[in-house]
Parts: structure tokens; sequence; C-alpha cells
């Protein structure tokens, strides 16, 4: 037989067919595999179709529509309640009825919870609570913001005063963090009992119209202590949290819809309070004209407008994410970018209340600018505003205590700070939208704007009380009208406010984006981001 060389030995074994080896996967590693997919299939399908039957998502399907694909990391999905009592431990549910991670939205990293309604209704006991905290702690170190989405059906009552500590343990960090990393919680369900402290504690609140509801107490304890009856939309669904009580921020119409909402909303967002807030390259010339001020300017100082049409216009490709829409309207607050900068705006709004002061608006602007304040975020003050709303219910509900808290936010704050009167600024009013001697850094004026004690036609009243009962009955208002136009051009000129200091420069109204950009790029290293002290952004 004749001996193969090494070469044809080599081609011979190549062209054998192989058998192929099957590889065993080692014991432990399949238990452990069996294990975890069990935990990650969650609830069984009856509860699973309950929850879509709500019109609801799923826990891991929100995480899945919020976070970037494959960048969710979970941690603590084999936690079990240590519960004994009332059958609890012999369902060995893995997770506690809580998801709790990291991931990344749009490139962001994030921490995120996603309470499970589908396993024990999402009930916060012992185990899941520390899982909430664990996360919120290592998203206070990593220094990224915390989203939670909230769809649980309040204290585990199986576990006793062990649920309620749980839910001190959080309460604890919200505060604790507040204004240290971006807080934002997302209703998706029923918020109940002690529940609800948590999300008021946060930064900014989502709620979805149809699935969403937060109250202290149900309709049921309310129609055994009160006698009142009122469904569970009325007395804590999205609208009435959005409209009347202002603790919810954002409504939407779907959760897919409210996870883009909260998306843009982190686009402006720094993740902590030693960064600023991301700068994004825009095509939008800076030197745009504004012919709508200019309109503004020829117009009736009492005429109605809104004033989202002034902020769209100044906001780089007219975009604006407006923060608590439904409530308290009379003023406007949200973000925008201009020059690719991210601004926090403040605004009184004519077409609501002519744009005056009142308790919810003073609590709504103060709440926000202390946001901005805490994050580094510059803040733009449009100004049009004749003064506060009068009346008994105002007066006997506070609006003394709560526009000082308006006065207390604009003095507290260190971000950059401009402002720009557009038509009216009266009175303690003036003062409050951020006026120069609260420490504005640029405040710039339109040449239409009236700065003054009182509107002219109120203060010609008192000047010239009896100059005015002694005229003629068919020329009184002539006769006003002649006063308050005098009075106007002597007294609410801005002219004469600039001469005073009190006003850095009138401005054309036509470059007043430019103005105000650069007034902000001037402005941009004022304050270094995380060398002030904390101060926390508490519920006012």
């Amino acid at each position: 037989m004749q001996e193969l060389t090494p070469e044809q030995e080599y081609d011979s074994q190549l062209s054998k067919p192989k058998k192929k080896k099957i590889r065993e996967v080692p014991p432990k590693i399949k238990k452990f595999r069996e294990i975890r997919d069990a935990a990650i299939r969650g609830a069984p399908e009856d509860k699973i179709k309950a929850q879509k039957a709500k019109g609801k998502l799923t826990a891991r399907e929100r995480l899945a529509y919020l976070l970037d694909e494959n960048s969710f990391q979970e941690i603590g999905l084999l936690v079990e309640s240590r519960c004994t009592d009332f059958g609890i431990k012999d369902k060995h549910i893995k997770g506690d009825g809580v998801i709790t991670g990291f991931g990344t939205v749009e490139g962001k990293k994030i921490a995120v919870f996603a309470q499970d309604f589908t396993q024990l209704g999402g009930s916060l006991g012992l185990a899941h609570a520390r899982k909430i905290a664990s996360i919120m702690d290592l998203a206070n170190e990593a220094k990224i913001p915390v989203v939670g989405l909230l769809d649980s059906g309040g204290a585990r009552i199986q576990e006793g005063v062990d649920s309620l500590d749980g839910y001190a343990e959080i309460f604890y960090r919200n505060s604790k963090y507040s204004g240290e990393v971006p807080q934002i919680s997302v209703i998706l369900g029923p918020c109940a009992g002690g529940a609800v402290y948590s999300p008021a504690l946060t930064d900014f609140v989502f709620m979805v119209e149809g699935i969403s509801n937060m109250f202290v107490t149900g309709p049921e304890v309310v129609r055994a202590a009160t006698g009142e009856s009122v469904n569970f939309e009325t007395l804590g669904g999205s609208m009435t949290h959005a409209s009347k009580s202002g603790v919810c921020h954002f409504v939407t119409k779907s959760e897919p819809a409210c996870f883009r909402l909260v998306k843009e909303l982190l686009t402006f967002l720094p993740s902590s309070r030693y960064e600023k807030p991301s700068v994004v390259v825009t095509k939008d010339p800076v030197t745009r004209k504004l012919r709508l001020l200019e309109q503004l300017c020829g117009m009736d100082p009492r005429r109605p407008y809104r004033i989202h049409h002034i902020i769209w216009w100044l906001a780089d490709d007219h975009k604006f994410l407006e923060v608590h829409h439904d409530y308290a309207k009379n003023i406007v607050v949200g973000f925008i970018r201009m020059g690719g900068l991210v601004i926090g705006v403040v605004a009184n709004n004519p077409a609501h209340m002519a744009g005056a002061l009142d308790i919810n608006a003073s609590d709504k602007a103060a709440r926000f600018i202390r946001f901005l304040n805490n994050f580094n975020i510059p803040i733009l003050t449009l100004v049009d505003v004749p003064g506060y709303w009068p009346g008994t219910n105002q007066e006997h509900g506070g609006i003394i205590r709560h526009g000082a808290k308006l006065l207390y936010a604009y003095s507290e704050a260190t971000v950059p700070k401009v402002t720009l009167v557009l038509r009216k600024a009266y009175g303690g009013a003036y003062i409050a939208m951020s006026s120069k001697y609260l420490r504005g850094d640029l405040n710039f004026s339109l040449p239409s704007a009236e700065i003054a004690v009182m509107g002219p036609r109120g203060a010609i009243e008192i000047l010239y009380s009896r100059q005015i009962k002694s005229t003629k009955a068919g020329e009184v208002e002539a006769f006003k009208s002649k006063l308050a136009s005098e009075y106007s051009e002597k007294f609410a000129s801005p002219y004469q406010t600039t001469s005073t200091g009190s006003i850095d420069e009138v401005i054309e109204p036509l470059r007043a984006r430019e103005r105000i950009i650069r007034a902000f790029r001037l402005l941009e290293n004022k304050r270094v981001a995380g060398t002030t002290p904390k101060l926390g952004n508490i519920p006012l």
C-alpha cells in the first residue's frame, strides 16, 4: 500500500464527514436559565390578558417603549418577598412586583423602575421598596436621572407596617436626591394612599388619559366619610390633576405618546446638577427677525393674545415644550432652545386672566424656577403683567404667602436670568417677574412697554380724583384719556425706567431673538455646574 504524504493525509481528513458534537450545558447553567426565563416571563397569561384588556401595556413592554433597544440592564430580577404570612412566600414571585435597572434614552443613561401590576397588583412590600431605593441610590452615585413607571395597588396589606416603612425609604430618597438628579414619575395605573407622595416629591409627573389615577383616599372612602359620590376619574384622573390640583405636569392620550414625551423632556435636561444641558446645533439663524414683536408694539395694551406665539417665534425652529399646560394658564412655563442653548421660559399669558399673577400661577412658576436653578438651566422671563389678581378668594387663600414664593425663587436663582418686558409691568407683579433688583442679569424692554406702580387709568383716578369729579359729565372720558396718555408718557415709559437703571436697554423688536441669544451666551459661564450648594426642589 502506497504511503500518503503529509499533505495528502491532511486532505483526506478534511474530506471525511465529521460527527457533530452536541455541546452539553452544565446542569447549574441550565437551572439558572430556567429560573431567569421564568422570572422574565412573569405573571401567568391570564393576568397579562387582564392587563391588556384595560388598555395597558405590561411593565416590560413599557420599558421597551421608553429605552433604547437592547440597552436595559436589569438589577434584582430574582428578589423575593421575605413575608411568610398569607401565602406570599409560597407564591415565589421573582422580582416582587417591580422591575429595576439601567438603560439609555437616545444615548442618555437613566435609572428606571417599572411596577408590574400583573404581579400581586404591583403592590409595594419591603423587598419591592428596597429594590426601588437601591436603584435610586445607584442613580445618585452614577449622577443620572431616575424615571419611575408607577402602576400599583398601593401598600401590600399582607406585609403590614413593613410596606409603610418601604414607602418611607422611597420618600426619604426622593427628598434627599431632589436637586441632585432629575426625578420623573410616570403614572400608568392606580396610585393611591401613601403611594401618591413619591410622585409629588419628584420634579415632573406624567399621566395618561383613561388609565392613570392618583388619590389619597378612594371614592368609596370619600363616600363613607363625607357622603360625596364621585368616580375615579373625577376624583383623581389625569385632567383633574393637570388642571385643578397641579400635581400632574404632562397628560397624553396613550402610553406610547407618553413615553415619546418623556424622551423629549430628557433631551432638555442635564443628567445631574454637576452638568449643564447639552448644546444642540441648529440651522435656525440667530439673527432671524421677529416681525410679530413689531406688531405687538402697535397693539392696544389691554388686548389679549397668547404668549405661546411669542415663545414659538423666539425659539429655535419654533419648538416649545410646555410644562403644566392645563394648570394656572395665566402663566406659561416650559423649555426651548435659543442658539442651541437650553432655556427655561417663564411668561405671563394675557389670553388668560389678563396675565395677572394669582396663587396657582405663583406656585407653578416658583417651583419651575427652582428646578431650573437646581439643574443649571438659564431663565428667560417674558413680562406682560397688569398686577396680582384681586378678590377675597385670593387674599383669604394666601396670595401674600404664595406670591412671596415667586419672589423667593427668583431671588434665590443664580443661573443666568434675562428678562424682556413686552407690554405691561405694573406694581408688585413687575418686581416679582425677575426685575433688575431681584438680580435679573440683563433686563430688556420693547419700546411699547409700560412700567409703573400701576396702570395709567388707575393712577389718574387716584392722582386727579378732584379734577375728574369737577369735570362735566360728557367730557370725563376725554379728560381721563388725556391724563392717562400724559401719565404713560412721563411715568410709565420704558425710557424713564431705563434712565434709572431698572431696565438695561430698550431694544429693537425685530432683533429681540438675536439680543436675547447674545445675552445668554455672554452669561454662559456665570455659574459653574455643581459648585453651588444643593437646594432641592420642594413641592410648593
